[in-house]
């Protein structure tokens, strides 16, 4: 009950209890047989006695514990990983190796718009015809044939099942299309943001510069307007000289004296 409750919490399988026997011991055991064995079949050979004196043995061949030949899995064309069975290169089945009837060319380099052009007309003349034979009189009790519009169904399911199988035989190349238009536009829209990046930087080195120029004339500005206050400032004096008359200047002496 727990495994159960245990399994149900976990969404992903187990893993297979296989792993378990590659324990340290077991591939020591295991090197020790092949050490032993030579140039002999390991499943052949009697493990018992060839390693009599060691201890915990398992009850199990050690040969499980072999790599798998990779010349065998390239002979066979296929090889098994906990009971699955997978080839060695991944190929899209026909419709006629997967004992369908196929009416368009195996042969992708033949063009094949023509042919399912003439299928696609087949479909329209086939519903046509199927619609007609349903809209017929039913055949007399007596009749032992099948019915008209069986014939037709039959038809425009091989029709539809090679239109799925064109279709399907095309998905490889429809992804390498997909996956072309998906860089393209990736590349367009990092040369846009470069774009966008260069535009900022030359509006920013713009801003600077007449920053830059703005702080150069500073000083020039400053040094202008203070010869114009040294300028009225003696001005302003001299006026103020020009201003006292001799009157005050005999009253001054007068004080004075």
């Amino acid at each position: 009950m727990e495994e159960e409750e245990a399994e149900l919490r976990n969404p992903f399988p187990s893993p297979p209890s296989h792993y378990t026997k590659y324990t340290t011991s077991n591939l020591h055991l295991l090197d020790l047989l092949r050490e032993r064995a030579g140039d002999a079949d390991l499943s052949t050979i009697n493990q018992y006695s060839l390693l009599s004196d060691q201890s915990d043995v398992p009850e199990w061949p050690l040969a499980q514990l072999e790599k798998p030949r990779i010349d065998w899995i390239l002979e066979d064309e296929h090889y098994t990983v906990f009971g699955d069975t997978w080839p060695v290169k991944e190929a899209i089945l026909s419709l006629a190796e997967l004992g369908g009837h196929q009416l368009y060319p195996t042969d992708p380099s033949v063009d094949r718009r023509p042919v399912l052009r003439n299928i696609l007309k087949s479909v329209l003349v086939t519903y046509s015809r199927l619609l007609d034979s349903l809209l017929a009189p039913p055949p007399p009790v007596t009749s032992s044939a099948p019915p008209e519009w069986h014939r037709h169904v039959e038809w425009i399911t091989i029709l539809a099942q090679n239109i799925m199988a064109s279709a399907n035989d095309l998905r490889p190349v429809q992804a390498r299309g997909n996956l072309e238009l998906m860089m393209k536009r990736q590349l367009e829209l990092r040369r846009e943001e470069t774009r966008a990046i260069h535009a900022k930087c030359d509006a920013l080195e713009a801003k600077l510069a007449e920053m830059r120029a703005a702080v150069q004339k500073l000083p020039q500005n400053s040094a202008a307007s203070s010869v114009k206050m040294d300028t009225g400032r003696s001005a302003l004096q001299s006026n103020q000289t020009d201003n006292i008359s001799m009157e005050d200047v005999l009253r001054w002496a007068e004080e004075i004296g």
